[in-house]
């Protein structure tokens, strides 16, 4: 018991004595494990064959995801939008990589019934974005995503499609018999 007792209290000191640079290499280090967990969340790969009636037919889909960190945060500012869905985000990131932004999400996408939104505390580290989002009524939810490039591949061979937007993972809803809980918001051209 003294062992255990004069261990936790050099413990103690040990941590009192941390320099704060160090708390920042520790959630630079969540930051990047953050972001590759929500980065690897967008990629899929699918083959399969199928035959029927001696026809044979193969189908292949691959989604390959990357995280994309711009030089001046300013090229992240846009309007996004998940296509089918209704989601939208418009963002604004100064210079200093302030970021302010506001949105709409679908209460329910069968009844087409919208909540706009405005994002408080948004931070870009990285490739990773995070915030609150605030809706009318002052009801919160918790806001993050990483800016990724999604090509996909429709053959082995093919050379791919690429798209930029915000990949976000998010309280699951639910759309024709489907659960969603991820989100990409493509940038609008």
């Amino acid at each position: 018991m003294k062992g255990f007792v004069l261990l936790a209290a050099i413990s103690v000191s040990f941590a009192a004595a941390t320099p704060a640079g160090s708390q920042t290499l520790a959630s630079s280090g969540s930051v990047e494990a953050r972001t590759r967990a929500i980065v690897a969340s967008f990629n899929k790969s699918k083959r399969g064959v199928k035959e029927r009636r001696g026809i044979r037919v193969e189908k292949y889909k691959e989604v390959r995801s990357t995280a994309v960190v711009r030089a001046n945060p300013q090229d992240y500012s846009g309007s996004y939008e998940v296509q089918g869905l209704g989601f939208s985000l418009d963002l604004r990131v100064n210079r200093n990589g302030d970021v302010s932004g506001a949105g709409v999400d679908p209460v329910s996408t069968d009844n087409g019934v919208m909540r706009r939104f405005t994002l408080r505390d948004a931070r870009i580290n990285g490739a990773l974005l995070t915030a609150t989002k605030v809706y009318a009524g002052g009801s919160t939810q918790r806001f993050e995503g990483v800016f990724i490039d999604r090509t996909s591949f429709d053959h082995p061979g093919d050379k791919g499609f690429a798209t930029f937007g915000l990949g976000v993972v998010s309280t699951p809803i639910h759309v024709s018999g489907i659960t969603l809980d991820r989100y990409f918001y493509e940038r609008e051209r």
